[in-house]
């Protein structure tokens, strides 16, 4: 089942399948493996390429939905997914680099951990999962902002020295807002919970 928004009317989406979105996003997901070997083979220009294509995609498949009344329950299932393994892939990335610290995996890991554990307690009560939140996805643009501007500063040249501060400001920004949605997400959690309990109850 759907969890709707407090005080907001049914959001209804669709069940197609092949949409100009989902094609985004199944195209994201493709890109992951491909983007895993570039980084880690060291062909730091392919694998920018990708992080670039990745937001630029990310964006325009959530605009294109909803601009155009695509919204689908498969979209909805594989953007966070696509998001998801392209964050982890990065950070995998960038850390067997040594391009990032191991501080920074560990925080943004431990996030998705306290997420999934949310994500299987709502579950245990009936609870099929939360709607996304601007926050969320906030976050998920600084990081996917973040992470290429993080790789051009490993250059030793001045588009390196750029970089680095613009990148930084973009990481700090999306590990906050990351955890913050977190919170958010726990919020809604607590709310939805306690209006299924009332309703329940004689």
């Amino acid at each position: 089942m759907e969890i709707e928004k407090v005080g907001e009317p049914q959001h209804v989406v669709s069940e197609r399948l092949l949409t100009i979105p989902n094609v985004l996003s199944i195209l994201r997901l493709l890109g992951v493996p491909v983007f895993l070997w570039a980084i880690l083979s060291g062909r730091d220009g392919l694998a920018l390429l990708l992080l670039l294509l990745s937001g630029v995609t990310d964006y325009l498949d959530g605009k294109i939905a909803r601009q155009f009344n695509m919204e689908s329950r498969l979209g909805g299932f594989l953007d966070p997914i696509a998001d998801r393994l392209y964050i982890l892939a990065t950070l995998f990335g960038l850390m067997w680099r040594d391009i990032i610290p191991v501080w920074l995996v560990v925080v943004l890991l431990a996030r998705e951990l306290v997420m999934a554990m949310m994500l299987l307690y709502l579950r245990s009560r009936g609870q099929v999962g939360l709607p996304v939140h601007f926050v969320g996805k906030a976050a998920t643009f600084n990081l996917l902002y973040a992470f290429p501007l993080l790789l051009l500063a490993h250059r030793d040249d001045w588009i390196g020295d750029l970089a680095r501060p613009v990148g930084w400001g973009f990481a700090w920004w999306g590990v906050v807002l990351y955890w913050l949605a977190a919170v958010l997400y726990a919020v809604h959690a607590r709310i939805v919970l306690t209006q299924g309990a009332r309703t329940v109850t004689p």
